[in-house]
């Protein structure tokens, strides 16, 4: 399980003439020696490589601080007096962050680093790329036993090129994994004893908690946006050109740093909406630099002069992000200003640096690149309204990675699946970006091989096949892959599906007399299952309109209630981003329920010349808020969805699925109901719209006397050749009294003939 070490593997190392006996059959022949006053995280780094040189060797490693240490050999850890003298140059890398220093002597191993965390990372860095170890999670790792162990001809002198590295997914974030994979941000629950975390004060979005309306709006309404000649703080944000304002502004910002000293940055960032100051003076500053960003960062600037006065080491972020995207001809990021990018908008089945479906993005990074000393990142490495399906995004992973670096980042947040235990691959996928964001140079190919032979065993080329038949068959259908991807029907078909089902059998196959390989393998194939079970009803009904046999899951049902058993099991939390796995496989279990009672209007017709699609096919839009899915003893399987009647989104809607486009035209109904005391007015609105033709194909407004007894009614939509592009919505009325709520049970679709 050995590989090259990492700082040599990016040519960072000189060639020495020593190597150094740690262990002789099972027996030490070093102390650990740490400085007399050592820190808590210096501490943690020598119980560390003691506990793991003892599962390697067998060999007991005593921990002693430098004033009892003799002359025998040793590994010394950490800042201690005899480093300094042997080594004087690992003063220069303790004075670059997270740097590490690793050096062989005739009787001596150091192994030391920046504080707070370089020594750990300096251990980390020696156990596994000399020892062998192997942290797969913060649970499973990997010892190799070496009875006679030697330390190597070292010496290396590395820093990380980002000062900040995050890989937010939930088991990348605790104490043990965070330090091991050497990652350090905001959100990592690394306590002092593993050298903290990199904190940057208020994270994003600060403007209103800096100068929140509800304390200076009253006395101070200049200070905010003027929207259309008025000042407003409803969703909007500040006047940047107020110097009354900014004034108050920093003391409040002083105020924050005073109370975190020690964080690296503070974010002085816009709030997340539009509504920026159209006042004559903004407006003039943000036409003169092309873009509202040159106020923006002009205010930045101002701010972080004043901040570097008392505070020369912290940082301060601001975003370009949604109005303040794009950079100012004129104005320049001063030094201690860091500028943050997201990549919402891009495509995750391309690279940034080469895809054309991201060459906006890239422009941007490029404009802001010439401009900015040092930018910060925050990318998207899943699809957040489903956690739990494929995300094939293997192959860009590295390639970005490289190309923020490349860029002047400093900065990297990979906004994984925090929320979400069993996601697409995620345990990989955290210890990848962990390893390339330590270091970009590595060959991701290679670590993803390692990682699936250490972690899966025989299974280990057979996921990789599967792996890369997802990679290929997005390439090949040239989708768009947004990190808000609502199923796998744009890049992977019905043949497909069960092509890479198959590669996915070989793999249970390979491990299925080794328990725990088999347990880890049946879990990865969670997001495969949802993706069947997602596409269920319209691939079966796809296989029904074109007279093909349906060669699905035969039990949707039971593979549902495994999929609900294994999420429980695993504590799977959240499906999506803010949605609770719970309930969401309460609904969709009641998909696989009994069949539903058939439409009168459909009970003599042939079985394909009319489709039913129940509630659990829905999309709800801000479920739990706009729409929840409930029992019902009057829908046609005793559930539908509820929307209460105090708002008007379209927060149900189904898209047109597999089995539905082609030549045919569809006579489109709904069933629905109302629920309330009025006996007049708006009652529901609904329609079919098209984005392609941005356009609706039909929209109906039912007043309630038509729905009044609160019993289920059709609604007719009209006959329509539906394209992909379509989807049919329902809204509530906005009525905050006499419409209690709406509830649909059904929409179905008659075959013109």
């Amino acid at each position: 399980m050995k590989r090259i070490c990492i700082a040599l593997a990016a040519g960072l190392a000189a060639t020495g003439s020593h190597a150094l006996e740690l262990a002789r059959d099972g027996k030490a022949l070093c102390a650990i020696v740490v400085p007399d006053q050592a820190s808590a995280p210096v501490q943690t780094a020598a119980k560390e490589l003691a506990t793991h040189l003892k599962l390697a060797t067998g060999a007991t490693f005593a921990v002693i601080p430098e004033a009892k240490a003799g002359k025998s050999p040793r590994i010394l850890v950490g800042p201690c007096q005899e480093t300094a003298r042997r080594v004087p140059d690992a003063a220069v890398i303790a004075k670059q962050p997270d740097g590490i220093r690793l050096r062989t002597l005739p009787d001596a191993l150091v192994l030391t680093g920046a504080k707070p965390r370089g020594t750990l990372y300096a251990v980390y860095t020696f156990l596994e790329d000399v020892v062998g170890v192997r942290w797969w999670t913060s649970t499973e790792s990997y010892v190799p036993k070496h009875a006679t162990l030697s330390a190597p001809d070292l010496d290396i002198s590395y820093a990380p090129k980002l000062l900040y590295r995050e890989a937010f997914y939930r088991d990348a974030l605790t104490a043990t994994q965070s330090a091991r994979l050497r990652t350090n941000g905001h959100f990592s629950r690394a306590p002092k004893e593993f050298g903290g975390h990199y904190e940057i004060i208020g994270w994003c979005h600060t403007f209103e908690r800096l100068l929140p309306p509800q304390k200076y709006f009253g006395d101070h309404p200049e200070w905010y946006s003027m929207i259309d000649g008025k000042r407003s703080h409803n969703r909007t944000q500040l006047c940047l050109s107020n110097d009354e304002m900014r004034q108050e502004f920093t003391r409040n910002a002083l105020a924050w740093v005073r109370g975190k000293p020690d964080a690296g940055m503070i974010s002085i960032s816009q709030n997340d909406w539009h509504g920026n100051c159209q006042c004559p003076k903004c407006k003039a500053f943000d036409e003169k630099e092309g873009s509202p960003a040159g106020l923006l960062v002009h205010f930045v600037n101002q701010v972080a002069a004043e901040l570097e006065k008392e505070f020369p080491d912290i940082l301060v972020e601001t975003l370009a992000y949604q109005y303040t995207r794009q950079a100012p001809k004129t104005v320049k990021p001063r030094h201690n200003v860091i500028v943050r990018l997201c990549s919402i908008e891009c495509s995750y089945a391309q690279p940034l640096a080469t895809g054309e479906q991201n060459v906006k993005f890239r422009r941007d990074v490029e404009q802001w690149r010439a401009v900015a000393p040092r930018l910060y990142i925050w990318n998207y490495v899943t699809n957040f309204r489903h956690y739990i399906l494929p995300h094939p995004n293997l192959r860009s992973l590295a390639p970005d990675l490289r190309f923020f670096v490349e860029s002047n980042a400093v900065g990297l947040f990979e906004q994984g699946d925090s929320s979400c235990s069993i996601g697409d691959f995620v345990q990989m996928r955290a210890w990848l970006l962990g390893h390339l964001m330590w270091n970009p140079d590595l060959d991701e190919n290679a670590l993803i091989d390692e990682f699936l032979k250490g972690y899966y065993g025989p299974a280990a080329p057979h996921l990789r096949r599967y792996l890369d038949f997802r990679e290929d068959a997005v390439a090949k259908a040239g989708t768009f892959l947004r990190c808000y991807m609502p199923s796998t029907s744009s890049w992977l078909s019905s043949e497909q599906m069960v092509e890479v089902s198959a590669l996915y059998a070989k793999a249970e196959q390979a491990v299925a007399d080794q328990p725990a390989l088999a347990a880890r393998v049946r879990r990865e194939r969670l997001a495969l299952d949802h993706a069947w079970l997602q596409r269920w009803h319209s691939l079966k009904r796809q296989a029904k309109m074109s007279g093909k046999p349906f060669v699905g899951p035969a039990d949707p049902k039971a593979l549902c209630d495994e999929l609900v058993a294994l999420g429980k099991r695993y504590n799977a939390s959240s499906y999506r981003e803010g949605g609770q796995f719970s309930g969401y496989m309460a609904r969709f279990q009641a998909r696989f329920g009994p069949p539903p009672e058939v439409p009168e209007i459909c009970r003599n017709l042939p079985e394909d010349a009319w489709v039913d699609v129940q509630d659990g096919e829905f999309r709800l839009h801000g479920e739990g808020r706009w729409v929840t899915g409930v029992a019902d003893p009057k829908a046609s399987d005793g559930r539908a969805v509820r929307m209460p009647g105090n708002h008007s989104q379209w927060a149900t809607q189904w898209p047109v699925g597999e089995g539905i486009v082609g030549d045919a035209k569809w006579h489109v109904y709904a069933s629905v109901r109302y629920e309330g005391d009025a006996t007049e007015g708006l009652a529901v609105d609904l329609g079919v719209y098209d984005t392609e033709a941005r356009k609706g194909r039909v929209q109906r407004h039912i007043n309630v006397p038509e729905l009044v007894d609160g019993e289920y009614h059709l609604i007719d939509l009209g006959t329509h050749a539906l394209t992909e592009r379509c989807y049919t919505w329902i809204a509530p009325p906005n009525r905050t009294e006499g419409v209690k709520a709406v509830y649909i049970d059904r929409i179905f679709l008659i075959r013109e003939k």
